[in-house]
């Protein structure tokens, strides 16, 4: 079976590659197209050219922006057979957040769209598929929860950097949406700490210009790098302000909570909500961040055990049974 995952950006989509691996190892061809720029229009015009190129029997659409993917219902049946709708994220609530309720109504419409058009649905969570069920239409389809987390071999992953003493660590995206000023409260209240950033950002320089002296920036490093980086912390951040999208941001679908958990550490983290019981997690409202961290600063994490752990490849049989779920 020929299957094509379609994202606007795959190489820097991870969930489209880690599927892409479970689905090599089940024995499906997967052609993954890639485009010659980010513009929303021609990224659409190429993947429905490539879709009508190779004719797969499959299309799974990783979603964001849904818009891209607006007439893929149009080719169905045609150019290929099965849709698959992956609702990794809550667009119309991210669109609403910068353009108001109308931009929420105007994104919105395209993942009903997708979603009544799919005949398969996969998510990461549970809010997200409950959220998919709201729509008209889409309540009675077969929904399959796969969640964000890290494969085995990202906790295999040996050494550590000799960087000195232990500190605290936050690794993603310098942004405000990811909450760098939060951050950089927490880095002014707790001067004796030294503070770690691994990312970057378009505007990185900007957010970071006033750092205080006990943060260290690092810049984007290699993945393979992080596990190496966050052994060495006594303390894992996760800083996002509380949003509409924080009911639907859990510890099964932000990735870098189940690494920064799989690697045993402590992690207290706001704008997201807890999903199940995981050891060593502490979920807060962005306000109290600094009071937390400084509660659990000399605390130490507890061991995990084999149950504890949450892996990639505990999603094997679930994407089994949703692709042989379409026939």
């Amino acid at each position: 079976m020929k299957v094509m995952l379609l994202a606007n950006r795959p190489n820097l989509t991870t969930r489209l590659k880690r599927f892409r691996e479970t689905l090599d190892e089940l024995g499906y061809e997967v052609i993954v197209p890639h485009f010659d720029t980010i513009n929303w229009e021609r990224v659409a015009k190429e993947a429905n050219a490539a879709i009508k190129k190779e004719r797969p029997d499959v299309v799974h659409v990783f979603n964001v922006p849904d818009v891209i993917y607006r007439n893929l219902p149009k080719l169905k049946g045609s150019y290929f057979d099965k849709l698959i709708y992956d609702y990794r994220s809550p667009w119309g609530l991210s669109v609403q957040m910068s353009f108001g309720y109308p931009g929420r109504v105007f994104a919105e419409h395209f993942e009903k769209k997708l979603a009544i058009s799919a005949d398969v649905i996969t998510t990461v969570n549970t809010p997200l598929e409950e959220k998919l069920r709201s729509y008209d239409g889409a309540e009675k389809k077969d929904i399959y929860v796969v969640p964000n987390y890290p494969p085995k071999s990202f906790i295999e992953a040996d050494g550590s950097e000799g960087l000195g003493d232990e500190a605290i660590i936050f690794v993603g995206r310098i942004c405000r949406k990811e909450g760098i000023k939060n951050l950089m409260r927490i880095a002014k209240k707790f001067p004796d700490e030294e503070v770690w950033i691994v990312g970057g950002g378009h505007f990185a320089w900007w957010h970071l210009r006033k750092m205080p002296e006990n943060v260290k920036a690092f810049g984007w490093q290699p993945h393979e790098k992080i596990p190496s980086l966050v052994r060495r912390a006594k303390m894992c951040l996760v800083t996002i302000s509380d949003s509409p999208i924080t009911p639907y941001a859990t510890d099964r679908s932000v990735l870098k909570v189940s690494e920064y958990l799989n690697l045993g550490k402590l992690v207290i983290a706001s704008g997201i909500t807890k999903e199940g019981d995981r050891k060593n997690l502490i979920v807060v409202k962005s306000s109290q961040l600094e009071d937390t961290v400084g509660r659990y600063l000399h605390q130490k994490p507890e061991k995990l055990k084999v149950e504890d752990f949450r892996l990639w490849e505990g999603n094997r049989e679930t994407i089994r049974e949703a692709y042989e779920g379409l026939w």
